[in-house]
């Protein structure tokens, strides 16, 4: 039997009313699977970003400090051999290796025992007591030198150094050099638990002068200080 017009819009309302419902009862029976809420909070899984690394303000076994006022004296004066750089610690006593080799192009150290003057440590204690430029103290001092031409003395083969510095402007004509003595051998700490005095000179084993002068010849830099 054929339906009306009528029967016809009556069944249809009525299955699409069960339509919805059956959505409805689904949408509340199953929330979590058919609609997730977005919480805000990151996933476990997800990759957690890469941090920068910072860069080591100073070469290792060199202070900070000391390194920055290094480079800054580098700066200020504008020495042109950038490759490498003395640096003379005299923070430290002389049993420790205190005349650091720095390499600027890839940040190894060398380092190397170097005596101080009589007159930096009058009671022979070991530690640098004062600094001083004048004629006549047999003290070390302080400030940036560049290194000048090789010469025979009484040391043997030796470099004489420019102080550019108001404090080491004397040096020059102080005759301040790198040298090697005997006193700055590592068998005076073995007996006397330090090195001997110079007269103001950067004096040093014999095997490390060779290794400094070699490295450091020709107008590199040298900067000696003391941190308070």
């Amino acid at each position: 039997m054929s339906l009306n017009r009528r029967e016809m819009l009556r069944l249809g309302a009525a299955g699409a009313g069960g339509l919805i419902l059956s959505s409805a009862a689904m949408s509340q029976a199953l929330p979590g699977v058919l609609l997730p809420k977005a919480t805000g909070t990151t996933s476990p899984l997800a990759p957690v970003p890469a941090q920068p690394i910072a860069a080591p303000a100073a070469p290792i076994g060199i202070d900070a400090q000391l390194f920055a006022r290094a480079k800054a004296a580098l700066d200020q004066h504008r020495i042109w051999a950038r490759d490498s750089i003395g640096i003379a610690d005299f923070s430290k006593e002389s049993r420790e290796a205190r005349f650091h080799v720095v390499n600027l192009q890839n940040g190894t150290v060398e380092s190397h025992l170097v005596a101080h003057g009589r007159g930096s440590d009058p009671a022979h204690s070991g530690f640098l007591q004062r600094f001083s430029n004048d004629f006549g103290s047999y003290a070390t001092s302080e400030g940036t030198y560049v290194t000048d031409e090789y010469y025979h003395g009484k040391y043997g083969l030796s470099l004489r150094v420019r102080g550019l510095d108001w404090t080491n402007n004397n040096a020059e004509p102080r005759a301040i050099v790198i040298h090697n003595a005997w006193y700055a051998e590592p068998e005076m700490i073995a007996q006397h638990g330090m090195l001997g005095r110079s007269e103001g000179c950067f004096a040093m084993p014999r095997k490390s002068q060779y290794e400094v002068m070699r490295k450091l010849a020709g107008g590199r830099m040298i900067y000696a200080d003391k941190l308070a």
